[in-house]
C-alpha cells in the first residue's frame, strides 16, 4: 500500500489493485494548496473546513462522512464515532474515526480526535496496523495522549498527523514533543511525503515521520 500525505490530515491511500481512499482533505485557506485528486472514496471525519474540501476531489467518488461500514471496490471502511471535545462534543462535535481494510491490514485514521475514546470505543476499533493520530493539541489531543492512546491500541507502525508544519496557518504545536514521547520507539523521519507499507515490513513500534506534499518538488 502506497501512502501520500498532503499535509494536516489529508492522505491518500492506494491499495495493490490500485484502488484510492481519500482523507479529511482541507480547504487553501489553512496555508496549503490542494491539488485536484482522483479518489474511488473520501472520508470525512467532521464537518469543518480544514477536513471536508470534497471540491478538489475530480473523479466520481463515494463520499463517506457517519459512522457505520461501507465497501468500495473491494476496501472495507468502518467508521467510528468519537468526540472532538473533552466535553462530549459539546464545544465542536463529535469525529468519526475510519478503519480501513486495505492489502491484507487495518489501517485507523483518528480524525481530528478530541479525547481517548472509552473502552466500550476502544473495543469497537479492534486490530489495527497502521495508525494516523493528530498530535497538535488545541483542537486534539496532544502528543502525551497520542502516545497513550497507541499504546492501548498498540499499533505496529505510528503516523503523527494534524501538527504544525511550515506553511500551515492554523495554530497547532509541533512535531517535536510526540518525537521526544516516543523516543522508546523505531522513529523514520522519511524527509518525503509519501512511503510504501506492506505487512511484511510492518515490524513493530515504528513511527514515521512524513513531511507535507510539497507541489514544487513532488510530483502528483
Amino acid at each position: 500500500m502506497e501512502i501520500k500525505w498532503y499535509g494536516h490530515s489529508c492522505f491518500l491511500m492506494t491499495d495493490g489493485n490500485g484502488v484510492r481512499i481519500l482523507t479529511d482533505p482541507y480547504g487553501s485557506h489553512i496555508g496549503y494548496e490542494l491539488p485536484e485528486i482522483s479518489a474511488d472514496a473520501v472520508t470525512i471525519s467532521h464537518e469543518h473546513a480544514d477536513h471536508n474540501n470534497i471540491s478538489t476531489v475530480i473523479s466520481n467518488t463515494v463520499i463517506v462522512r457517519s459512522p457505520g461500514e461501507y465497501e468500495v471496490k473491494g476496501v472495507k471502511i468502518i467508521g467510528i464515532e468519537t468526540d472532538h471535545d473533552r466535553c462530549g462534543g459539546a464545544l465542536r462535535g463529535k469525529n468519526t474515526m475510519f478503519i480501513y481494510e486495505m492489502d491484507g491490514m487495518r489501517i485507523l485514521h483518528c480524525g481530528d480526535l478530541g479525547i481517548i475514546p472509552p473502552e466500550e470505543t476502544v473495543a469497537k476499533i479492534g486490530h489495527v496496523d497502521v495508525m494516523m493520530v493528530p498530535i497538535g493539541a488545541i483542537y486534539t489531543i496532544d502528543d502525551l495522549e497520542a502516545r497513550e492512546f497507541a499504546n492501548i491500541v498498540k499499533p505496529k507502525v505510528v503516523i503523527p498527523m494534524h501538527y504544525k508544519t511550515p506553511k500551515l496557518k492554523i495554530e497547532l504545536c509541533g512535531l517535536a514533543p510526540f518525537v521526544d514521547a516516543a523516543k522508546d520507539c523505531r522513529i523514520h523521519n522519511m524527509n518525503d511525503w509519501e512511503c510504501t507499507i506492506q505487512p511484511i515490513s510492518l515490524g513493530e513500534d515504528r513511527v514515521i515521520v512524513l513531511r507535507p506534499y510539497d507541489p514544487e518538488r513532488d510530483e502528483e
